[in-house]
Protein backbone atom coordinates (compact mmCIF):
# COMPACT_ATOMS: atom_id res chain seq x y z
CA UNK A 1 0.00 0.00 0.00
CA UNK A 2 1.14 3.48 -0.86
CA UNK A 3 1.66 5.86 1.88
CA UNK A 4 -0.57 8.95 2.14
CA UNK A 5 1.04 12.33 3.15
CA UNK A 6 -1.00 15.56 4.18
CA UNK A 7 1.05 17.95 2.40
CA UNK A 8 -1.46 21.11 3.83
CA UNK A 9 -4.70 22.75 4.62
CA UNK A 10 -7.09 25.28 4.92
CA UNK A 11 -10.03 26.45 5.54
CA UNK A 12 -12.89 29.24 5.80
CA UNK A 13 -13.53 31.46 8.92
CA UNK A 14 -16.77 30.13 9.58
CA UNK A 15 -20.17 32.52 9.40
CA UNK A 16 -22.91 32.82 11.10
CA UNK A 17 -25.87 30.14 9.19
CA UNK A 18 -28.50 33.42 8.91
CA UNK A 19 -29.57 35.81 6.21
CA UNK A 20 -27.26 38.66 8.71
CA UNK A 21 -24.47 36.38 8.76
CA UNK A 22 -21.29 37.54 7.00
CA UNK A 23 -20.86 34.99 4.68
CA UNK A 24 -24.82 34.48 3.48
CA UNK A 25 -23.54 36.44 0.27
CA UNK A 26 -20.93 33.90 -0.66
CA UNK A 27 -22.40 30.83 -2.49
CA UNK A 28 -21.26 27.24 -1.44
CA UNK A 29 -19.54 27.55 -4.90
CA UNK A 30 -17.95 30.32 -3.89
CA UNK A 31 -16.87 29.25 -0.67
CA UNK A 32 -15.35 25.85 -2.08
CA UNK A 33 -13.74 27.84 -4.75
CA UNK A 34 -12.19 30.24 -2.25
CA UNK A 35 -10.46 27.54 -0.12
CA UNK A 36 -9.68 25.73 -3.98
CA UNK A 37 -7.86 29.18 -5.28
CA UNK A 38 -5.50 29.44 -1.29
CA UNK A 39 -4.16 25.83 -1.53
CA UNK A 40 -2.88 26.23 -5.02
CA UNK A 41 -1.54 29.60 -4.11
CA UNK A 42 0.25 28.86 -1.79
CA UNK A 43 1.35 25.68 -2.68
CA UNK A 44 2.35 27.13 -6.48
CA UNK A 45 0.37 24.01 -7.70
CA UNK A 46 0.00 22.99 -11.02
CA UNK A 47 -3.52 22.00 -11.58
CA UNK A 48 -3.12 19.89 -14.79
CA UNK A 49 -1.73 17.29 -11.93
CA UNK A 50 -4.19 17.25 -9.61
CA UNK A 51 -5.99 13.70 -9.58
CA UNK A 52 -9.22 14.67 -8.10
CA UNK A 53 -11.25 17.21 -5.87
CA UNK A 54 -13.83 15.37 -3.13
CA UNK A 55 -16.04 17.48 -1.54
CA UNK A 56 -18.35 16.20 1.57
CA UNK A 57 -21.98 18.62 0.96
CA UNK A 58 -24.70 16.90 3.46
CA UNK A 59 -27.38 18.99 1.45
CA UNK A 60 -26.10 19.02 -1.98
CA UNK A 61 -29.19 21.15 -3.55
CA UNK A 62 -30.22 24.33 -4.89
CA UNK A 63 -27.06 26.76 -4.78
CA UNK A 64 -24.83 23.53 -3.70
CA UNK A 65 -25.93 20.98 -5.89
CA UNK A 66 -24.62 19.77 -9.45
CA UNK A 67 -21.40 18.59 -8.12
CA UNK A 68 -20.06 21.56 -6.32
CA UNK A 69 -16.04 20.45 -5.82
CA UNK A 70 -16.29 20.41 -9.83
CA UNK A 71 -18.28 23.63 -10.37
CA UNK A 72 -15.89 25.31 -7.62
CA UNK A 73 -12.92 24.23 -9.68
CA UNK A 74 -14.13 26.08 -12.74
CA UNK A 75 -14.84 29.11 -9.99
CA UNK A 76 -11.19 28.91 -9.14
CA UNK A 77 -9.49 28.96 -12.69
CA UNK A 78 -7.91 25.20 -11.97
CA UNK A 79 -7.61 22.94 -14.89
CA UNK A 80 -10.13 21.99 -16.62
CA UNK A 81 -8.31 18.31 -16.19
CA UNK A 82 -8.85 18.45 -12.94
CA UNK A 83 -12.22 16.58 -12.05
CA UNK A 84 -14.35 16.75 -8.90
CA UNK A 85 -16.98 14.57 -6.68
CA UNK A 86 -18.79 15.19 -3.86
CA UNK A 87 -20.65 13.05 -0.81
CA UNK A 88 -22.11 12.77 2.03
CA UNK A 89 -21.94 11.05 5.40
CA UNK A 90 -24.12 13.98 6.80
CA UNK A 91 -21.82 15.59 9.57
CA UNK A 92 -18.71 13.75 9.01
CA UNK A 93 -18.88 14.25 5.06
CA UNK A 94 -15.47 15.95 5.48
CA UNK A 95 -13.55 13.57 6.95
CA UNK A 96 -14.89 10.55 5.19
CA UNK A 97 -13.79 13.01 1.78
CA UNK A 98 -10.64 13.00 3.12
CA UNK A 99 -10.50 9.09 4.05
CA UNK A 100 -12.08 8.86 0.57
CA UNK A 101 -9.34 10.02 -1.33
CA UNK A 102 -6.81 8.68 1.25
CA UNK A 103 -7.90 5.42 -0.01
CA UNK A 104 -7.56 6.47 -3.54
CA UNK A 105 -4.29 7.07 -3.40
CA UNK A 106 -2.67 4.41 -1.11
CA UNK A 107 -4.30 1.55 -3.94
CA UNK A 108 -2.18 3.93 -6.23
CA UNK A 109 -5.49 4.78 -8.39
CA UNK A 110 -3.98 8.90 -7.83
CA UNK A 111 -0.95 11.08 -6.34
CA UNK A 112 -2.29 14.25 -5.68
CA UNK A 113 -5.63 14.81 -4.28
CA UNK A 114 -7.81 18.10 -2.98
CA UNK A 115 -10.20 16.61 -0.25
CA UNK A 116 -12.41 18.38 2.26
CA UNK A 117 -15.74 20.03 2.06
CA UNK A 118 -18.28 23.04 2.06
CA UNK A 119 -21.94 23.98 3.64
CA UNK A 120 -23.75 27.19 3.33
CA UNK A 121 -26.03 26.75 5.83
CA UNK A 122 -27.56 30.45 5.81
CA UNK A 123 -27.99 29.88 1.96
CA UNK A 124 -29.46 26.06 2.17
CA UNK A 125 -31.34 25.11 5.18
CA UNK A 126 -30.73 22.17 7.45
CA UNK A 127 -32.27 19.07 6.22
CA UNK A 128 -33.34 20.93 2.38
CA UNK A 129 -32.17 17.91 1.17
CA UNK A 130 -35.09 15.59 2.58
CA UNK A 131 -34.93 11.54 2.71
CA UNK A 132 -36.74 8.71 3.89
CA UNK A 133 -34.57 9.07 7.24
CA UNK A 134 -36.78 12.13 8.16
CA UNK A 135 -39.65 11.14 5.99
CA UNK A 136 -40.60 7.56 5.18
CA UNK A 137 -42.19 5.51 8.35
CA UNK A 138 -40.75 2.00 6.85
CA UNK A 139 -37.38 3.48 7.33
CA UNK A 140 -37.85 5.88 10.67
CA UNK A 141 -39.72 3.74 12.70
CA UNK A 142 -37.15 0.84 12.74
CA UNK A 143 -34.38 3.74 12.85
CA UNK A 144 -36.32 5.50 16.01
CA UNK A 145 -36.03 8.64 14.60
CA UNK A 146 -35.71 11.60 16.33
CA UNK A 147 -34.27 15.24 16.30
CA UNK A 148 -30.25 15.05 17.22
CA UNK A 149 -31.11 17.02 19.95
CA UNK A 150 -33.37 15.12 22.26
CA UNK A 151 -30.86 11.89 21.54
CA UNK A 152 -28.08 14.42 23.08
CA UNK A 153 -30.52 14.62 25.67
CA UNK A 154 -31.38 10.92 25.77
CA UNK A 155 -27.30 10.46 26.24
CA UNK A 156 -26.86 13.19 28.73
CA UNK A 157 -29.86 11.40 30.88
CA UNK A 158 -28.57 7.63 29.66
CA UNK A 159 -25.25 8.18 31.18
CA UNK A 160 -25.24 11.05 33.82
CA UNK A 161 -24.48 14.56 32.47
CA UNK A 162 -26.35 17.75 34.37
CA UNK A 163 -27.51 20.89 33.11
CA UNK A 164 -24.60 21.96 34.85
CA UNK A 165 -21.80 19.82 33.33
CA UNK A 166 -23.04 20.85 29.72
CA UNK A 167 -22.88 24.14 30.51
CA UNK A 168 -19.20 23.92 31.86
CA UNK A 169 -18.45 22.02 28.74
CA UNK A 170 -20.14 25.03 26.45
CA UNK A 171 -18.10 27.76 28.39
CA UNK A 172 -14.55 25.99 28.73
CA UNK A 173 -15.39 25.68 24.75
CA UNK A 174 -15.68 29.39 24.32
CA UNK A 175 -12.95 29.90 26.45
CA UNK A 176 -10.58 27.99 24.28
CA UNK A 177 -11.66 28.98 20.53
CA UNK A 178 -11.37 32.88 22.53
CA UNK A 179 -7.96 32.26 23.18
CA UNK A 180 -6.65 30.24 20.24
CA UNK A 181 -7.90 33.73 18.10
CA UNK A 182 -6.51 35.76 20.58
CA UNK A 183 -3.16 33.89 20.45
CA UNK A 184 -3.01 33.81 16.29
CA UNK A 185 -3.28 29.70 16.49
CA UNK A 186 -5.63 29.67 13.83
CA UNK A 187 -3.87 32.27 11.48
CA UNK A 188 -1.79 29.99 8.86
CA UNK A 189 -5.02 28.05 8.00
CA UNK A 190 -7.45 30.04 7.88
CA UNK A 191 -7.74 32.42 4.70
CA UNK A 192 -10.01 35.44 4.50
CA UNK A 193 -13.06 35.65 1.99
CA UNK A 194 -12.76 38.61 -0.04
CA UNK A 195 -15.21 40.19 -2.43
CA UNK A 196 -14.89 40.40 -6.39
CA UNK A 197 -13.36 44.07 -5.26
CA UNK A 198 -10.92 42.78 -2.98
CA UNK A 199 -12.77 43.92 0.53
CA UNK A 200 -12.61 41.36 3.28
CA UNK A 201 -15.94 39.88 3.83
CA UNK A 202 -14.85 37.97 7.25
CA UNK A 203 -11.27 36.75 8.36
CA UNK A 204 -12.65 35.40 11.76
CA UNK A 205 -15.25 32.96 12.62
CA UNK A 206 -17.93 34.95 13.60
CA UNK A 207 -20.18 32.59 15.85
CA UNK A 208 -18.15 32.74 18.55
CA UNK A 209 -18.91 34.16 22.15
CA UNK A 210 -15.91 34.28 24.27
CA UNK A 211 -17.26 35.72 27.18
CA UNK A 212 -20.22 33.21 27.82
CA UNK A 213 -20.51 32.25 31.13
CA UNK A 214 -22.52 30.24 33.38
CA UNK A 215 -24.77 32.67 34.22
CA UNK A 216 -25.96 33.52 30.84
CA UNK A 217 -26.25 29.98 29.62
CA UNK A 218 -28.61 29.35 32.48
CA UNK A 219 -30.96 31.54 31.27
CA UNK A 220 -31.74 29.48 27.96
CA UNK A 221 -34.86 27.34 28.13
CA UNK A 222 -33.86 23.48 26.80
CA UNK A 223 -34.46 23.51 23.35
CA UNK A 224 -35.62 20.18 22.25
CA UNK A 225 -38.17 19.47 25.36
CA UNK A 226 -40.83 20.80 23.41
CA UNK A 227 -40.54 18.42 20.38
CA UNK A 228 -39.41 15.46 22.92
CA UNK A 229 -42.19 15.67 25.16
CA UNK A 230 -45.16 17.15 22.76
CA UNK A 231 -43.61 15.36 19.60
CA UNK A 232 -43.63 12.30 20.78
CA UNK A 233 -39.73 11.62 20.18
CA UNK A 234 -38.94 10.94 24.24
CA UNK A 235 -41.18 8.10 23.88
CA UNK A 236 -39.72 6.87 20.94
CA UNK A 237 -36.28 7.21 22.77
CA UNK A 238 -37.63 5.18 25.92
CA UNK A 239 -38.92 2.91 23.81
CA UNK A 240 -35.16 1.87 22.50
CA UNK A 241 -33.57 2.22 26.07
CA UNK A 242 -36.53 1.60 28.42
CA UNK A 243 -34.33 2.04 31.19
CA UNK A 244 -34.57 5.61 31.29
CA UNK A 245 -38.17 6.68 32.70
CA UNK A 246 -37.79 10.22 31.81
CA UNK A 247 -35.39 12.57 29.26
CA UNK A 248 -33.83 15.09 31.42
CA UNK A 249 -33.28 17.59 28.81
CA UNK A 250 -30.08 19.73 28.94
CA UNK A 251 -29.38 20.72 25.80
CA UNK A 252 -29.75 24.27 24.23
CA UNK A 253 -28.61 26.61 21.56
CA UNK A 254 -25.43 27.84 24.28
CA UNK A 255 -24.09 24.62 24.44
CA UNK A 256 -25.11 22.54 21.20
CA UNK A 257 -22.84 23.47 17.50
CA UNK A 258 -23.75 26.71 15.88
CA UNK A 259 -25.42 26.94 12.37
CA UNK A 260 -22.45 28.22 10.26
CA UNK A 261 -21.18 28.79 6.99
CA UNK A 262 -18.15 27.57 5.45
CA UNK A 263 -15.62 25.61 3.55
CA UNK A 264 -12.34 23.39 4.25
CA UNK A 265 -10.13 21.77 2.29
CA UNK A 266 -6.90 19.00 2.39
CA UNK A 267 -3.99 18.46 0.32
CA UNK A 268 -3.18 14.39 -0.02
CA UNK A 269 -0.36 12.87 -1.98
CA UNK A 270 1.67 10.13 -2.38
CA UNK A 271 5.50 10.52 -1.78
CA UNK A 272 5.91 10.84 -5.53
CA UNK A 273 2.95 13.34 -5.74
CA UNK A 274 4.80 14.92 -2.98
CA UNK A 275 7.91 15.43 -5.41
CA UNK A 276 6.39 15.82 -8.53
CA UNK A 277 4.35 19.53 -6.37
CA UNK A 278 7.89 20.47 -4.78
CA UNK A 279 6.73 20.12 -1.52
CA UNK A 280 7.07 18.32 2.22
CA UNK A 281 4.67 16.44 3.95
CA UNK A 282 3.07 17.75 7.12
CA UNK A 283 1.78 14.47 8.13
CA UNK A 284 0.42 10.84 7.31
CA UNK A 285 -2.94 9.50 7.61
CA UNK A 286 -2.06 6.62 9.58
CA UNK A 287 -5.74 4.98 9.56
CA UNK A 288 -9.39 5.50 9.53
CA UNK A 289 -12.49 4.02 9.88
CA UNK A 290 -16.27 4.09 9.82
CA UNK A 291 -19.41 2.11 11.66
CA UNK A 292 -23.06 2.25 12.44
CA UNK A 293 -23.86 2.59 15.93
CA UNK A 294 -26.70 2.92 17.94
CA UNK A 295 -29.50 4.96 16.43
CA UNK A 296 -31.59 6.13 19.24
CA UNK A 297 -28.28 7.55 20.93
CA UNK A 298 -27.22 8.01 17.57
CA UNK A 299 -24.27 10.56 18.59
CA UNK A 300 -21.96 7.99 20.44
CA UNK A 301 -20.61 6.49 17.05
CA UNK A 302 -17.52 7.94 18.17
CA UNK A 303 -16.52 5.49 20.71
CA UNK A 304 -17.65 2.49 19.12
CA UNK A 305 -15.43 4.13 15.53
CA UNK A 306 -12.68 4.93 18.07
CA UNK A 307 -12.42 1.49 19.35
CA UNK A 308 -12.81 -0.25 15.56
CA UNK A 309 -9.86 1.79 14.40
CA UNK A 310 -7.57 1.84 17.56
CA UNK A 311 -8.37 -2.52 17.71
CA UNK A 312 -7.37 -2.60 13.52
CA UNK A 313 -4.50 -0.55 13.76
CA UNK A 314 -2.87 -1.89 16.36
CA UNK A 315 -2.75 1.72 18.55
CA UNK A 316 -4.44 2.11 21.66
CA UNK A 317 -5.56 5.38 23.66
CA UNK A 318 -1.83 5.96 24.86
CA UNK A 319 -0.30 6.53 21.76
CA UNK A 320 -2.97 9.01 20.91
CA UNK A 321 -1.86 12.73 22.07
CA UNK A 322 -4.49 14.76 20.80
CA UNK A 323 -8.42 14.06 20.20
CA UNK A 324 -10.57 16.44 17.61
CA UNK A 325 -14.32 15.23 18.29
CA UNK A 326 -16.85 17.60 16.93
CA UNK A 327 -18.88 19.25 19.56
CA UNK A 328 -22.00 18.69 18.12
CA UNK A 329 -23.65 18.99 21.45
CA UNK A 330 -21.73 19.15 24.83
CA UNK A 331 -23.10 15.35 26.00
CA UNK A 332 -21.87 13.98 22.81
CA UNK A 333 -17.60 14.87 24.15
CA UNK A 334 -18.75 14.27 27.70
CA UNK A 335 -19.50 10.41 26.72
CA UNK A 336 -16.40 9.90 24.80
CA UNK A 337 -14.17 11.26 27.76
CA UNK A 338 -15.95 9.07 30.10
CA UNK A 339 -15.85 6.01 27.77
CA UNK A 340 -12.31 6.48 27.57
CA UNK A 341 -11.16 8.72 30.70
CA UNK A 342 -10.00 11.03 28.62
CA UNK A 343 -8.58 13.90 30.50
CA UNK A 344 -9.54 17.62 28.91
CA UNK A 345 -6.50 18.77 28.10
CA UNK A 346 -6.12 16.49 25.51
CA UNK A 347 -9.39 17.06 23.71
CA UNK A 348 -10.60 19.64 21.42
CA UNK A 349 -7.88 21.66 22.81
CA UNK A 350 -8.52 24.86 21.04
CA UNK A 351 -12.17 24.64 21.63
CA UNK A 352 -14.83 23.11 19.33
CA UNK A 353 -18.20 23.63 17.19
CA UNK A 354 -20.09 24.82 20.20
CA UNK A 355 -17.65 28.16 19.76
CA UNK A 356 -16.95 28.10 16.21
CA UNK A 357 -19.75 26.44 14.61
CA UNK A 358 -20.40 23.43 12.73
CA UNK A 359 -20.85 23.65 9.01
CA UNK A 360 -22.00 20.23 8.59
CA UNK A 361 -19.72 19.26 5.10
CA UNK A 362 -16.70 21.18 6.02
CA UNK A 363 -16.31 20.19 9.64
CA UNK A 364 -14.74 16.98 9.29
CA UNK A 365 -11.37 18.40 7.30
CA UNK A 366 -11.66 21.34 9.18
CA UNK A 367 -10.71 19.91 12.66
CA UNK A 368 -8.67 17.66 11.09
CA UNK A 369 -6.77 20.37 9.97
CA UNK A 370 -6.99 22.47 13.34
CA UNK A 371 -5.37 19.53 15.24
CA UNK A 372 -2.46 18.71 12.85
CA UNK A 373 -1.36 23.01 13.51
CA UNK A 374 -1.64 22.05 17.16
CA UNK A 375 0.34 19.04 16.60
CA UNK A 376 3.09 21.18 15.37
CA UNK A 377 2.76 23.73 17.26
CA UNK A 378 3.11 21.30 20.85
CA UNK A 379 5.85 19.35 19.03
CA UNK A 380 3.56 16.25 19.67
CA UNK A 381 3.40 13.46 16.85
CA UNK A 382 -0.21 11.63 16.44
CA UNK A 383 -3.64 12.54 16.85
CA UNK A 384 -7.31 10.97 16.53
CA UNK A 385 -10.20 12.88 14.70
CA UNK A 386 -13.43 12.18 14.66
CA UNK A 387 -17.27 12.99 14.36
CA UNK A 388 -20.72 11.35 15.77
CA UNK A 389 -23.00 11.39 12.58
CA UNK A 390 -26.72 11.14 11.99
CA UNK A 391 -28.77 7.99 11.49
CA UNK A 392 -26.25 6.32 14.12
CA UNK A 393 -22.77 6.03 12.57
CA UNK A 394 -19.27 7.48 13.46
CA UNK A 395 -16.40 8.12 11.32
CA UNK A 396 -12.25 8.72 12.70
CA UNK A 397 -9.30 9.23 11.27
CA UNK A 398 -5.37 8.60 12.99
CA UNK A 399 -2.80 10.82 12.11
CA UNK A 400 1.13 10.91 12.25
CA UNK A 401 3.19 13.82 11.62
CA UNK A 402 6.36 13.03 9.40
Amino acid sequence: MTEVFIYDHVRTPRGRGKKDGALHEVPSVRLAAKTLEAIRDRNGLNTETVDDIIMGCVDPVMDAGAVIPKAAAFEAGYSTKAPGMQLSRFCASGLDAVNFGAGKIAQGADDIIIAGGVESMSRVGLGMSGGAWFMDPSVNFPAYFMPQGVSADLIATKYGFSRTDVDAYAVESQKRAGHAWEKGWFDKSVVPVRDQNGLTILAKDEHMRPGTDMQALASLNPSFQMPGEMGGFEAVGIQAHPEIERINYVHHAGNSSGIVDGASVVLLGSKAGGESMGIKPRARIKAFANIGSDPALMLTGPVDVTEKLLKRSGMNLADIDLFELNEAFAAVVLRYMQAFEIDHDRINVNGGAIAMGHPLGATGAMILGTVLDELERRDLNTALVTLCIGAGMGTATVIERV
